[in-house]
């Protein structure tokens, strides 16, 4: 029955993260796509507030619920798949730390300028292709765990 309750706590932590990344994103591109600086300002304040509640609960709880899982499961935490993972996880971590910094600047950003009703400053677009282009290697390494987390395949990585 642990295993299950584990399992399932997982599986939510990964669908959370992928969903709320995905989202994210997808908010934040139509947001800056329409170039209405009210409009991206509003979808800042809440893409920000998203990352922290959602994001940032299951960026937590993976690891804890992973570990759980595999002790319960007698899997060892040096098996390949899991050590790739567990590697795969920091990548998304290098990126989407950076990546909520950026938001925050955005978001001050498309706020100050929409208070001043003036456009949005140089420092916006490069901050906004940053973010961008950030996103898609946490993505996909995301993803690429995903597909770990399902075949488990025999990988020699230590030993």
């Amino acid at each position: 029955m642990m295993y299950l309750v584990l399992k399932y706590l997982h599986l939510l932590g990964a669908i959370v993260l992928i969903g709320t990344g995905a989202g994210i994103a997808f908010f934040m591109v139509m947001a800056h796509s329409t170039g209405h600086v009210s409009k991206i300002a509003g979808v800042a304040r809440i893409v920000v507030i998203a990352d922290f509640v959602f994001t940032a609960s299951a960026v937590i709880a993976q690891p804890v619920t992973g570990v759980l899982l595999a002790r319960e499961a007698g899997y060892d935490l040096t098996e390949g798949w899991i050590v790739l993972s567990i590697i795969l996880y920091i990548v998304i971590g290098i990126f989407w730390l950076p990546v909520v910094v950026m938001q925050m600047k955005m978001r001050d950003l498309a706020e100050a300028a929409e208070r001043a009703n003036a456009p949005l400053p140089p420092q916006y677009r490069v901050l906004f292709w940053t973010w961008f282009v950030f996103g898609f290697p946490a993505f996909g390494a995301i993803l690429a765990i995903l597909w770990l987390m399902i075949a488990r395949p025999q990988i020699a990585l230590l030993g």
